[in-house]
């Protein structure tokens, strides 16, 4: 994980830039560059990844132009050796990275559809004296714009990157790249070019396919690397995977509340099934209390589910950060927005069950991912999401969504059967219940913030706090409290958020005010 940070703004203060450079330290703790390019100027924090020499730093230049990046730039080898053999360009790195130069020159902003990534970059191009800006179709890498009191646009990877700089600071929209003031859809990748109406065993085996091919070709890094294991479907997925190729036992980390977790159990179920090198981490009410304002500050976020479900992940990785010398975290994203989620079992029909899908992938950006980038690179390491892989997004993206719909009594029926034949968990793993993972990790941990909320604000303290903010409005304690919390780091823009992540409240069943599904009428065994 990467930090970069662009003006095109000759009259930019420079400690100013070098302040906003500074706060992505933590996302790249290795070193550091400035370059005056192009009437602007570019910064760059490296977490070292891929390449882990000195000339994998960045930015890359050649012929005047200049490129950073963040991201991670899969099957970069065999176009790296067509790149050599093709067009006798020289590489002075092994960095993913340093081919992103020659590939503009030779597709201009064509390439972006080209690459099989998660990325946000920054291209200067000295030819035309453009800036070009684009960001990975589901935005799993972040990145955020604003403007300069000269109205000259600037590029962060978060939003505290740009506040010395700059004004007006909102998230880049993926699937987007940027060019001469006009911002363009590169791809829709949540909307299939063409239904697959195929029979369940083909399917399922379209599937399978992708997603092992989504994890090993993430298993490409020159750091060391580990695996968030929540015992849920998901990452166990990933990490039995990921082991089954592995010639050695993988590191898998869990966490819980010291009272109630339900996960813990599970994820050391799973670890003693494939053998992996495996870690639990309990956290206590008071850590968890403690740590709020440093989660909400990293986040940037006031959505309820997002920071209850970044207390855990957030404390976990701390603490691998402190103990391990992991650099790469793998974790099990994205699964629930393709296959569907407690709520989307009360989707009146298989039209409403799709639109509501492209719907949570294309604002993922702001939740899920949000959450696993931030836990993940505020404690200097870099996270991959195999559930991410463009092909196998744009996969599922395509099945007939009425094979999808919770028809078989089993959420996610076709992940499940898709591996069942694998032996690769067990059976009772792979047909668990569904738990939202801010309960998985206790039950306690969201009461918990309620109460402290409740001990925070009287009734009257509530209403006349909830009248400050006009933008989504909040509506319990809690709520009111994280955007308090939000505010106080991020002032006036709570905008860069689009609104709750709730259940669909338009379908019925769906109409409850607070975000964990266990307060939907079927979570059942979840949270046992």
């Amino acid at each position: 994980m990467c930090g970069i940070l662009v003006t095109t703004d000759e009259l930019t203060d420079p400690k100013a830039f070098e302040a906003g450079l500074a706060s992505l330290a933590d996302r790249g703790p290795d070193d550091g560059r400035i370059l005056s390019i192009g009437h602007g100027t570019m910064g760059f924090r490296r977490l070292a990844i891929m390449g882990l020499n000195e000339e994998g730093m960045q930015p890359f230049v050649r012929g005047g132009s200049a490129a950073v990046c963040n991201g991670e730039l899969y099957g970069f080898r065999p176009v790296k050796k067509r790149l050599e053999e093709e067009d006798h360009y020289t590489f002075r790195s092994d960095s993913d990275c340093e081919i992103i130069l020659p590939l503009y020159e030779k597709f201009g902003t064509g390439m972006f559809a080209k690459l099989d990534a998660e990325y946000a970059m920054v291209i200067y191009d000295a030819k035309e004296g453009s800036w070009i800006a684009s960001r990975d179709p589901i935005g799993i890498r972040p990145l955020f714009y604003g403007y300069t009191k000269n109205h000259r646009i600037c590029f962060g990877s978060t939003a505290a990157s740009l506040m010395p700089i700059a004004e007006d600071i909102m998230p880049f929209p993926p699937g987007t790249y940027y060019k001469d003031g006009v911002f363009t859809a590169y791809t829709h990748i949540e909307l299939p070019d063409a239904m697959i109406h195929d029979d369940l065993e083909t399917v399922c085996k379209g599937i399978h396919d992708r997603l092992v091919e989504g994890v090993l070709k993430r298993m490409d890094a020159d750091a060391p690397v580990g695996y968030l294991l929540s015992g849920g479907l998901d990452s166990s997925l990933v990490c039995a995977i990921a082991q089954r190729h592995s010639r050695t036992p993988i590191r898998t980390f869990a966490i819980g509340m010291d009272t109630d977790a339900i996960d813990l159990k599970y994820a050391r179920q799973v670890a003693e099934f494939i053998g992996s090198d495996h870690t639990e981490v309990k956290m206590t009410r008071q850590e968890v209390i403690d740590a709020l304002p440093e989660v909400i500050k990293a986040l940037g976020t006031w959505d309820i589910t997002t920071i209850r479900a970044s207390m855990g992940m957030y404390l976990l990785c701390k603490a691998i950060h402190k103990d391990t010398d992991v650099h790469v975290l793998y974790t099990g994203e994205i699964s629930d927005e393709l296959f569907g989620y407690k709520y989307t079992d009360f989707a009146p029909d298989a039209q409403s069950f799709q639109i509501e899908a492209e719907k949570r992938i294309r604002e993922l950006y702001m939740y899920d991912v949000l959450r696993a980038d931030r836990c993940i690179s505020a404690n200097s390491m870099e996270s991959r999401v195999p559930f991410g892989d463009l092909s196998f997004v744009h996969y599922v993206m395509s099945i007939d969504p009425s094979m999808k719909m919770n028809t078989y009594h089993m959420g996610k029926y076709l992940l499940r059967h898709a591996f069942e034949k694998d032996n690769l968990l067990p059976h009772s793993i792979l047909f668990r219940d569904k738990a939202a993972f801010s309960d998985a990790v206790g039950h306690s941990l969201a009461d918990d913030l309620k109460a402290l909320a409740e001990e925070k604000y009287s009734d009257q303290d509530f209403k006349a706090g909830c009248a400050k903010y006009t933008w989504h409005r909040p509506y319990t304690k809690e709520s009111l409290m994280y955007r308090d919390i939000f505010e106080s780091y991020y002032p006036g823009m709570d905008r860069m958020i689009k609104d709750y992540w709730l259940p669909n409240q338009s379908w019925q069943g769906c109409q409850v005010s607070d975000p964990s599904a266990r307060y939907l009428s079927n979570y059942g065994a979840s949270g046992i």
